[in-house]
């Protein structure tokens, strides 16, 4: 499944800088519908603001999956963050639907408790992505040109 179109939440976007990412740990939790995203600058900024992230169990952990192979690659004026493909297996059963993806560091930077990076659309609809069935993977598939890219004026 590819990841929609991604928004960063602005209220960090002024502390956000590569070297940062690429040694922290960065996670993609999924949440249900009944998250409403904040991204203005006044808006979302750590876990704590999250809500409705699927539940714990059936092969899904609650905070989400770790990213690896992060990769920071210079583009035309700024950079773009990229990372392997996060998978989860539904076991013992159903990984239930959900609606967004989101990114975030999992422990301090940028003086702040968990902050959030950015989200997406799992369906463009919008509409939620249906349960992923026992025994068969979820997997969100980073796009070509990265989760997200930041431009310098």
């Amino acid at each position: 499944m590819a990841a929609g179109t991604f928004t960063l939440y602005q209220a960090n976007l002024d502390d956000m800088r590569m070297q940062d990412l690429l040694s922290a740990a960065v996670k993609l939790s999924l949440h249900a519908s009944t998250y409403t995203p904040s991204a203005g600058t006044a808006g979302h900024s750590v876990a704590a603001d999250l809500t409705g992230e699927v539940a714990n169990g059936n092969g899904y952990i609650t905070g989400g999956a770790t990213l690896t192979g992060k990769l920071v690659t210079a583009v035309t004026g700024g950079w773009k963050f990229e990372s392997d493909d996060p998978t989860w297996t539904a076991s013992g059963g159903n990984i239930p639907a959900w609606r967004y993806g989101v990114l975030r560091v999992d422990g301090a930077l940028w003086g702040k408790t968990s902050p959030l990076i950015g989200y997406f659309l799992g369906d463009s609809t919008p509409a939620d992505v249906p349960a992923t069935t026992d025994g068969n993977p979820l997997m969100i598939t980073c796009p070509a040109e990265g989760w997200f890219d930041v431009v310098v004026a």
